[in-house]
């Protein structure tokens, strides 16, 4: 029959021996990792806000965005922007689909996807200009700034995206 006493001395007994095998492991760890310094962590921290603070200097229109959108997109978006292996980002004439640029709340969440993820398989290879263009680009054949409009970090946080306002954010002080 087992008392205080004798489940007392048995969870000590457990705990010493967990002790010790977690230390054992700690030993045996493969040094995985390394510090980072403030500069490599600097060069990781490209989020872009709702408002543009954390925008890059640079600046770019549609039609530059055309050009570099024919070269480095168009293989997975398709001609245009529509008809590719990948997300629609412009609806084809006469079709009103959901796009990304019709769905976010803000302009500079576009900027910030490309600039982080695209081209694939090559991201974060864009240049400040070339990410500022293809966003006018996008924001261009999606009707919701005009042709000539350039993007800059100036212009941008400015664009009223057309869902801005039906967009329920789980985070409503950040807009």
């Amino acid at each position: 029959m087992f008392t205080a006493e004798h489940f007392l001395t048995v969870a000590i007994s457990v705990g010493l021996c967990l002790g010790c095998a977690a230390a054992a492991n700690a030993a045996d760890l493969p040094g995985l990792g390394k510090p980072i310094s403030e500069a490599e962590l600097a060069l990781w921290d490209i989020s872009i806000g709702p408002d543009g603070k954390g925008l890059p200097p640079g600046s770019g229109t549609a039609a530059q965005g055309a050009a570099i959108y024919a070269q480095k997109c168009e293989a997975c978006h398709g001609k245009d922007g529509h008809d590719g292996s990948n997300s629609v980002l412009i609806n084809a004439p006469g079709k009103s689909g959901r796009t990304m640029a019709l769905y976010v709340p803000n302009s500079t969440t576009i900027f910030d996807f490309v600039r982080r993820a695209m081209p694939w398989p090559q991201p974060k290879s864009l240049t400040n200009d070339e990410v500022y263009a293809l966003t006018a680009y996008i924001l261009a054949g999606n009707k919701i700034i005009g042709e000539n409009d350039a993007m800059n970090a100036e212009t941008l946080p400015k664009v009223q995206m057309p869902n801005r306002n039906a967009f329920v954010s789980r985070y409503p002080d950040k807009h």
